[in-house]
């Protein structure tokens, strides 16, 4: 494990302007053994205005993508 004060490099894998699927889908990563973090991009006053954005550390990103597009996949199956 990383020490605290160690730079890590984060990674947008996920962007959408709905809080509720990226905390979803942050929820489905960190579920996996992946640290996640939300960055909220939008407008305060004008939520429809920019994105939300989820993030891993670079070394993790391939796995991230292959969480992502599975249930993506599983989405539109539906």
């Amino acid at each position: 494990m990383k020490a605290m004060n160690e730079n890590i490099k984060w990674i947008p894998v996920y962007k959408t302007n709905n809080r509720i699927d990226a905390e979803i889908m942050k929820g489905k990563i960190e579920h996996s053994g992946i640290a996640c973090v939300v960055i909220n991009k939008q407008d305060r006053s004008y939520l429809a205005f920019g994105w939300i954005e989820l993030q891993v550390p670079e070394t993790q990103k391939e796995a991230a993508l292959s969480i992502i597009n599975e249930i993506s996949k599983e989405q539109i199956e539906e």
